[in-house]
């Protein structure tokens, strides 16, 4: 009689500075899109939760925002999201830009005190020679004892399935902790108001897209398409109008934009009616930054 192979699962926290790729590589490891990506750092303000289902195992995958010093409420909240991430974690992947390699001394304080299985992940090595990559490993290899390394291109994928292996050979057994046909556990609104968000950061520049989020307000699934009502928020009065444009042009474009998103992602029409509206200063109140689901 054949024995029944042992179910493992566990979570892995994926790490690091603003704009390392930590969101590219989780929907790489996915094999879909769950985080939203960007050019620009600071783009993941929430942790978004990936799972990775197979026969035989479960991976739940943790995207953090990046390591900041936080300057005000919402980037607060946004590390207080890194500190449940690698406390809940079984392994971390600290994810480095071998193209912006330096990392703040706390990090490797921070692993030290874990007491867990840590795999460095040296990211964009289509931008540099194999060398100079080494180069960068062994730096920072000199600072902290990592478990494995590994050499990766999150965008085009090289590597990644080699991280992928390791995070599975390194798995302890254990029951799913979700259905197995589950992807996230957010919900669809959350995915919309994140698509929204990704548009505001492709279209604006500066601090419109650090300065917003969005608010769904209504969300009906119809027969014949589904109805979105959104608000974006916005620090200050001045934003309103940059965001509107003239004769109401910008927003015009950043709706047909995340409508055809939106579209793709709930592969049905949509019909998105997006406000504007001013809440004075809201990433600096708590209150404001605990309504808006940080």
């Amino acid at each position: 009689m054949s024995k029944i192979k042992e179910h493992k699962s566990g979570y892995v926290a994926i790490i690091g500075k603003p704009n390392a790729g930590k969101s590219t590589l989780m929907n790489r490891l996915l094999m879909s899109k769950v985080s939203i990506t960007t050019h620009k750092p600071q783009t993941t303000r929430h942790q978004i939760l990936g799972i990775h289902s197979e026969e035989n195992l479960q991976i739940i995958f943790l995207d953090t925002p990046g390591i900041i010093n936080p300057r005000y409420e919402l980037q607060k909240a946004m590390m207080k999201t890194v500190d449940r991430a690698r406390t809940d974690a079984d392994i971390i992947l600290l994810i480095v830009d071998v193209t912006e390699p330096g990392l703040p001394g706390r990090i490797f304080g921070m692993l030290a005190s874990m007491k867990k299985k840590v795999f460095l992940v040296i990211n964009k090595i289509d931008k540099v020679s194999d060398q100079e990559a080494e180069v960068v490993a062994d730096n920072i290899h000199e600072k902290f004892e990592f478990d494995q390394t590994f050499f990766v291109s999150a965008i085009n994928g090289v590597g990644v399935q080699e991280v992928m292996d390791a995070i599975k050979n390194n798995l302890k057994p254990g029951p799913p902790f979700y259905p197995k046909d589950m992807l996230s556990e957010q919900p669809v609104r959350f995915f919309v108001a994140e698509i929204i968000r990704e548009q505001l950061f492709l279209l604006y520049h500066q601090e419109i897209p650090y300065s917003s989020t969005v608010n769904i307000v209504q969300y009906d699934e119809r027969d014949d398409l589904d109805y979105i009502s959104a608000d974006i928020i916005v620090n200050r009065d001045s934003q309103k109008g940059i965001l509107i444009g003239k004769g109401g042009k910008a927003i015009k474009k950043l709706g047909k934009n995340a409508r055809e998103v939106i579209e793709d992602f709930v592969d049905k029409k949509v019909y998105l009616d997006l406000h504007v509206k001013v809440r004075d200063h809201w990433r600096d109140n708590p209150n404001q930054v605990r309504h808006y689901g940080y």
